[in-house]
C-alpha cells in the first residue's frame, strides 16, 4: 500500500530584507543635481524647490566643515514637507556625519532635567574621527602545526607566512589555535591578522596555488601575495559622537552602558575633561570635529527657558548645525505671556535662518500619491487616483495617504488587481476627517461627556470650512459630497 505524500508550497521571504514602511521611507534624499538645483520629481521629493535649495546649501557647507553653531528655521503650514526635508538631509549626509532628530515634546518626557536632554542632543550631533595606528601581520600561510598534549587539553603549533621577500615563524596558543580553525584557514590562503585583538581576516588564497587541484568554490578570491615586510602598521579611523565618549567615561560598564537606555544625568566637570582630552587630540593630529545637524521638530513646543539655553548653546565652540521646524504663526511662547511669529522669542530668531514652505499644488499632490504607492505596493486606477488626489486637495495630504493601505485591503477583499474609486469610497466612509468630525461634533452636540458648545461659526482647527468636499468622480465629473454616510455619491 502506497501513500501519497503531498507538501505545500509555502512563501519563503528573508526577514533581513523586510522593511517597515514608514511616513517618509520613501525619502532618498533631497532630489538637487551637481549644480544644486532641485529636480522636479527625484529621491521621492516633489516641489518645495526654494526650501530644498536652501537646505542643499548648507548641507553642503556642513559636508565641508564650514558652518557649525548656525541655526535653520522651516515654517510652513501642516503637511508642506518640513520633516521630509530634514530626512533628506539625514539621507544625503550620510553615516559619517551626525545627524539627530529630537521631537520638542521629549525634553519634558526624559527623566533628566530639561537642559540636560538639550545638552545630550547637541553632544549626540557633533562626530570626533579618532585615528590609530594598528600593527597587522600579512602574508601569505606556508603551513600550520598544531600539536596536541595527550590529553587534548593543550594544543601548541607554529605558524608560517611569507611574502615576497620574508619568511616567519610564529607560535600559537589556544586563542590563535580556535581562531585559525574558525575561519578555516589552510595552507595557501592569504590572510591579515590584527596584533592588538587577533582578530584573523582571510583576504583570499593566493594565485601560486590556483594551479591546485584543491577543491574551490566559484567564489573563491585569488589575490597576490603581499610584497615588503610581513609586520606592518595600519591607520584605522573610528567615528563616536561626543555623547558616546560621555556615556563610556561617566559610567563603570563603559561601552556596554550605550546598550543600557537610560544614560541619566553627565556632570559637567567630566564633559569639560572630555573637550579638553578630545581639543589634545585634535592638536596632536589623532582626532577631528565632525560637527553633525540637530533637527528639532515641534520646536514651538519648548519652553522660554529651553529657547535662553539654545541661545547660549549656540555660542559654543562646540556646536552642531541646529534644524527647527515650527507651523505655528502668531502664537504664545511657552512659559510667557507674550506672543512671537512662530512661537519662538525674538532674540532667538534674529539668530536663524528662515525658510518657509508653501501648500503643494494639486499636480505635485497627485506626485506624491503615486510614490506613496509605489513605496507601499499598491496599484491605483487612474480613476481612483484622480478621487484620491481630490480627497487630499479638499481634506489634507496625510489624510490622503493614511487610507491608501486600507483602500488595498479592501481591494484584495475583493480580489481586484488595482484599487478602485469604490475601494476608497468604502474607506472614506469608514474613516472621517478633521472638517466631517467637526460636523459630527456639532450633530452630537450635548450627548459627549465634558463637552464645550461648538460655536456655528467654528470652523475647526484648521480653519477651513468643514464637511462639505468635492470629489473628481470617475467620468471627471466633480460632485458635492455631503453628510455622515457610508459612501461617497460620484
Amino acid at each position: 500500500m502506497t501513500t501519497n505524500i503531498t507538501t505545500s508550497t509555502t512563501e519563503l521571504r528573508d526577514i533581513t530584507k523586510m522593511e517597515r514602511i514608514g511616513a517618509h521611507s520613501h525619502i532618498r534624499g533631497l532630489g538637487l543635481d551637481d549644480r544644486l538645483e532641485p529636480r522636479q520629481n527625484s529621491q521621492g521629493m516633489v516641489g518645495q524647490g526654494k526650501a530644498r535649495k536652501a537646505a542643499g546649501m548648507i548641507l553642503k557647507m556642513v559636508q565641508e566643515g564650514r558652518i557649525a553653531g548656525r541655526a535653520m528655521l522651516f515654517a510652513g503650514p501642516p503637511s508642506t514637507g518640513k520633516t521630509a526635508i530634514a530626512m533628506g538631509m539625514a539621507q544625503t549626509l550620510g553615516p559619517d556625519v551626525p545627524f539627530t532628530m529630537v521631537a520638542a515634546s521629549e525634553v519634558f518626557s526624559l527623566s533628566m532635567s530639561k537642559t540636560e536632554a538639550l545638552t545630550q542632543a547637541f553632544r549626540r550631533s557633533i562626530g570626533v574621527r579618532i585615528k590609530e595606528e594598528t600593527e597587522l601581520i600579512e602574508g601569505e600561510v606556508v603551513e600550520i602545526q598544531i600539536d596536541r598534549s595527550m590529553t587534548g587539553a593543550t594544543k601548541t603549533g607554529k605558524l608560517t607566512i611569507k611574502t615576497t621577500d620574508m619568511e616567519t615563524i610564529y607560535d600559537l596558543g589556544n586563542k590563535m589555535i580556535d581562531a585559525l580553525s574558525k575561519e578555516k584557514v589552510l595552507a595557501g590562503d592569504v590572510v591579515a591578522i590584527d596584533k592588538t585583538t587577533g582578530k584573523i581576516t582571510k583576504l583570499g588564497r593566493s594565485f601560486a596555488r590556483s594551479r591546485d587541484y584543491d577543491a574551490m568554490g566559484a567564489d573563491t578570491k585569488f589575490v597576490s601575495c603581499p610584497e615588503g615586510e610581513i609586520q606592518k602598521r595600519k591607520e584605522v579611523v573610528h567615528t563616536v559622537s561626543l555623547h558616546e565618549i560621555d556615556v563610556i567615561n561617566s559610567r563603570t560598564q563603559g561601552f556596554l552602558a550605550l546598550f543600557a537606555g537610560d544614560t541619566g544625568e553627565i556632570k559637567p566637570e567630566l564633559r569639560n575633561q572630555i573637550n579638553a582630552k578630545v581639543a589634545e587630540w585634535r592638536e596632536e593630529g589623532k582626532a577631528e570635529f565632525i560637527p553633525g545637524v540637530l533637527f528639532i521638530d515641534e520646536v514651538h513646543m519648548l519652553d522660554i527657558e529651553c529657547f535662553s539655553f539654545l541661545n547660549r548653546a549656540l555660542e559654543n565652540e562646540l556646536s552642531p548645525l541646529v534644524i527647527m521646524a515650527s507651523n505655528r504663526g502668531m502664537a504664545k511662547i511657552r512659559g510667557t505671556n507674550f506672543r512671537s511669529p512662530h512661537g519662538l522669542p525674538v532674540d532667538l530668531l534674529d539668530r536663524v535662518l528662515i525658510v518657509s514652505t508653501q501648500p503643494y499644488t494639486e499636480e505635485d499632490v497627485m506626485e506624491i500619491i503615486k510614490i506613496r504607492c509605489q513605496e507601499e505596493d499598491t496599484t491605483l486606477h487612474p480613476d481612483a487616483l484622480s478621487t484620491l488626489t481630490r480627497i487630499a486637495v479638499d481634506t489634507s495630504l496625510r489624510y490622503a495617504l493614511n487610507i491608501i493601505s486600507c483602500a488595498q485591503v479592501v481591494a484584495r477583499k475583493q480580489k481586484l488587481d488595482s484599487v478602485d474609486v469604490a475601494s476608497i469610497q468604502r474607506v472614506w466612509g469608514y474613516f472621517i476627517d478633521e472638517k466631517r468630525s467637526v460636523q459630527w461634533l456639532k450633530e452630537q452636540q450635548g450627548m459627549l461627556v465634558f463637552e464645550e458648545g461648538i460655536e456655528n461659526g467654528d470652523m475647526g482647527a484648521s480653519g477651513r470650512e468643514p464637511y462639505t468636499m468635492s470629489v473628481g468622480g470617475s467620468k471627471g465629473v466633480v460632485s458635492h459630497v455631503q453628510g455622515q454616510g457610508t459612501a461617497m455619491e460620484v
